[in-house]
């Protein structure tokens, strides 16, 4: 059967409220001056009663601390409807009504308190460029994104914020020395059992922060001994697989990209989340106890170096000129080759025509040889033969044209012309020369004096 509201109660409820409302006042009313000293009829009451209270006399400075803790419980248990007997014995309820109601409200009122405070726990905020990780009784759910975000309050869900846009940078390389090797940490032996001392940086990020909460440890130190172990295992094992001159000059890039590739490699095998950005290599250098001699050789290599640079810059420079001169001269050559080869076609083809018109005319094809012949002798002549028994008539002499002929046929002569080659020049010097022009006039004048005996012959 439902119950039925009176006048009366819903009068009270009021009057219960504002009571309520009173005590919880007074309760957290920390900023009372008269907290822990007593502040009601029951504490001069038990003043009175307590033969050793009455005998203190009042005190202005801070409030002893079982005087706070009475006046705390004293004022818990007028909260939730216990009232204190006049002797201070124990507490004396209230009448049944008001008790009740007044204490099962405020029960209400803190657990509402307390489930909001517990609820307002679950809001967490994450930065940019992180991530939050949210686990359910342990167990991975979501990823939460950058911003105010909220997940169910502890136990029940919990949150790991994982930085990933933060760049982590780790020195390798240890200057420590080993005490029964004396060298140092980051020593290591190469392929032809010779000693380098390696030292890199290593720069990472975290790349997957599953992996990295749940399959290593989450702080610094933790990546940290994981890279640098990784990072020793690889370095040792490239170092290992090359030669020193490869690891100390030719092969030092290759170096420093293989081994990042060997880091990360062995990191992703072992589900660790994190990945390497760069491997810069910082110096590769010998022990200390025969730096001096590694550096002489350093330097007779460059010298090797240098020289070699010298010498192809000089063969680049010779070779060249060498080839275009050879080029040159084989292309004078065929050019005299097939200039001379023409020449003794030509000449052949010339008598080969000449003998024919020769056997149809033997005696027209001597007179036109003849005359062409003292053509070609009367033009390069510097005599000019005048007939003086002829007509009375004024001749003409051009002096000047002769002149300048006479002077460029003396100005050929001795000089050979541009285009000829060696061996036009050394053919030249072959031929047979005359001793003196005497004789070579009167070899001259015995041909043609020949020549008219053979034409009268004819005749």
């Amino acid at each position: 059967m439902p119950e039925i509201s009176t006048p009366s109660s819903s009068l009270a409820s009021p009057a219960l409220a504002r009571g309520l409302r009173h005590r919880l006042r007074v309760l957290l009313s920390l900023n009372d001056p008269r907290w822990g000293r007593g502040d009601d009829n029951n504490a001069d009451r038990e003043d009175k009663d307590d033969p050793k209270r009455q005998s203190k006399p009042p005190q202005d400075g801070p409030p002893d601390l079982d005087e706070l803790w009475r006046d705390f419980n004293r004022r818990l248990n007028n909260l939730f409807g216990r009232k204190e007997g006049g002797n201070g014995n124990g507490p004396t309820p209230l009448r049944p009504g008001n008790g009740r109601a007044g204490s099962g409200l405020g029960v209400g009122v803190l657990l509402a308190v307390l489930v909001g405070l517990w609820l307002a726990s679950g809001f967490f905020i994450v930065q940019e460029g992180q991530t939050g990780v949210i686990l359910q009784f342990g167990r991975f759910k979501y990823q939460a994104t950058p911003g105010i975000n909220w997940r169910l309050p502890y136990p029940i869900e919990t949150h790991e914020i994982v930085n990933l846009s933060g760049v982590r940078t780790l020195e390798i390389g240890r200057t420590t020395q080993i005490k029964d090797t004396n060298l140092k940490d980051s020593s290591m032996l190469t392929q032809d059992e010779n000693i380098v001392d390696v030292r890199f940086s290593v720069q990472y990020n975290i790349a997957d922060p599953v992996e990295y909460l749940f399959y290593n440890r989450t702080d610094q130190r933790g990546d940290e001994e994981l890279v640098t172990q990784a990072a020793e295992t690889s370095v040792r094992e490239i170092v290992g697989r090359n030669k020193m001159d490869a690891v100390l000059y030719e092969g030092r890039d290759a170096v420093g990209r293989n081994l990042g590739e060997s880091i990360q490699r062995i990191l992703s095998a072992y589900k660790t989340g994190i990945r390497i950005l760069s491997v810069n290599v910082q110096s590769v250098q010998p022990p200390e106890q025969v730096q001096a001699a590694f550096d002489d050789v350093t330097k007779a290599g460059q010298d090797r170096e240098r020289a070699i640079s010298e010498g192809q810059a000089y063969a680049n420079d010779v070779v060249p000129r060498a080839k275009g001169t050879a080029a040159r001269l084989g292309e004078e050559a065929q050019g005299y080759k097939a200039r001379v080869v023409a020449r003794a076609e030509g000449d052949a083809a010339r008598f080969a025509s000449v003998q024919r018109e020769y056997a149809k005319a033997p005696q027209v094809t001597r007179d036109r040889i003849y005359l062409e012949t003292m053509q070609d002798i009367y033009a390069n002549a510097t005599k000019v033969l005048v007939d003086q028994n002829g007509s009375g008539n004024l001749l003409y002499l051009p002096l000047d044209k002769l002149i300048t002929q006479s002077q460029a046929a003396d100005a050929a002569r001795p000089q050979q012309s541009p285009g000829a080659s060696p061996q036009d020049s050394g053919s030249a010097q072959n031929l047979p020369t005359p001793s003196n022009p005497s004789s070579m006039s009167d070899a001259d004048s015995r041909s043609r004096e020949a020549l008219r005996n053979r034409d009268r012959d004819s005749r």
